[in-house]
């Protein structure tokens, strides 16, 4: 009994050894946006996770200037000229389309970012309710794809936001 109990403790000593180990690794992939729907519209998105939480950032060049919306798609093809193989908003959680943090939302509406005058954007996104790569059909990004839009979300339009075109289109994948 007593080396069943020694075993065990060893066990999870060696288990919490690892996990201290592991914690602060950061997960990163970074990938390339094309242009989509005869527009010049490039870029590129970086996912990086460290300690549960997925930070986004996305650079972005090619564009009108104003506001654009940025969303996670559902599926991982950007083959159609105009970007519609990639799907509606990744929404694995049946939720309305709305505002991030809002009561309803889907996984996939990060938001609008705005372009200057030369057509230049960014946004950095961060949450803990994403992963890259967990296996958790309601976290993990990867399968998924990055649609930038023409315009802004109104956040409200069921069940897109009404931000028009798809301008840009990446497949999250490694």
């Amino acid at each position: 009994m007593r080396k069943i109990i020694l075993v065990a403790l060893g066990v999870v000593a060696l288990t919490t050894g690892c996990k201290t180990k592991t914690e602060g690794k950061v997960n990163e992939l970074k990938i390339a946006l094309e242009p989509k729907s005869d527009t010049k519209t490039k870029g590129t998105v970086t996912f990086s996770e460290k300690n549960g939480t997925v930070t986004f950032t996305a650079n972005i060049s090619g564009l009108t200037p104003g506001m654009h919306a940025i969303h996670i798609h559902e599926k991982s093809d950007c083959s159609a000229a105009d970007g519609s193989s990639a799907g509606g908003h990744w929404n694995p959680t049946f939720k309305k389309h709305g505002k991030w943090g809002a009561e309803e939302y889907h996984k996939g509406d990060i938001g609008n970012f705005a372009a200057d005058e030369n057509g230049n954007g960014k946004i950095v996104f961060s949450t803990d309710e994403w992963c890259i790569g967990c296996g958790d059909e309601t976290k993990d990004v990867l399968g998924k794809s990055i649609i930038v839009h023409q315009g802004a979300d109104d956040f409200v339009t069921q069940p897109t936001g009404n931000a028009g075109g798809r301008v840009a289109c990446t497949a999250i994948i490694r």
